[in-house]
């Protein structure tokens, strides 16, 4: 089945996971010394990162990331790591912000806090939730966090994560990703949201 608009051209860069700087303050799941690298460009307001990580009421692919984290990242095979493509407003810039702060403060609570916010997820862009009142309430609900600390680090480094995200974006584009979701691993940009065999087909080799 074709998957529409969320998939666009396929991108002609020739890329390699190889190539993409990866630094401390990018966030990852799975083991750091995993064989194989998957590098995820995600926007928490896009609807197509939903469908790709919790699924989505009106997007029919299935989620790839359960599967993935079950079958790849849990044995031991795949580390993911996850790259900001804030484009959808602020909001969007607001989320990559907190998302900084938590994996700098409370890294343990990354990941829960990530499929919180996409399962929180309502009207694209800068409508219903993501604003920074409503991200610091979703915060307080899942507990072992200080919201004040968190509103402290993004205050502090608002500049230092704006040139993060920056950087991800330019990153983006060189390798052919202009939209959310986009991946690499190995050889292969995948984009889009796809289901769990495109995924399997490109890292299955690797391995």
């Amino acid at each position: 089945g074709s998957t529409g608009a969320a998939t666009g051209a396929q991108p002609t860069a020739k890329v390699n996971v190889k190539d993409v700087p990866i630094t401390e303050n990018d966030p990852y799941i799975g083991e750091k010394d995993a064989p194989v690298t998957l590098i995820a460009w995600e926007d928490y307001q896009c609807p197509y990162c939903k469908a790709v990580e919790v699924g989505h009421p009106q997007i029919p692919t299935k989620p790839a990331m359960p599967e993935l984290i079950r079958d790849y990242v849990n044995t031991g095979k795949v580390r993911i790591v996850f790259k900001d493509f804030p484009f959808l407003g602020d909001d969007s810039k607001i989320a990559a912000m907190y998302e900084h702060a938590i994996w700098k403060l409370y890294p343990a609570k990354f990941y829960d806090w990530r499929v919180a916010m996409f399962n929180a997820q309502d009207e694209e862009g800068d409508a219903g939730f993501g604003d920074e009142a409503s991200i610091i309430a979703l915060i307080k609900t899942m507990g072992g966090m200080d919201t004040a600390k968190l509103k402290a680090d993004v205050t502090a480094n608002v500049a230092a994560y704006a040139q993060m995200m920056e950087d991800d974006k330019a990153e983006a584009s060189k390798l052919g990703i202009n939209g959310t979701p986009g991946f690499i691993t190995g050889k292969v940009v995948i984009p889009g949201a796809v289901g769990i065999e495109e995924f399997k087909s490109a890292i299955d080799p690797q391995l």
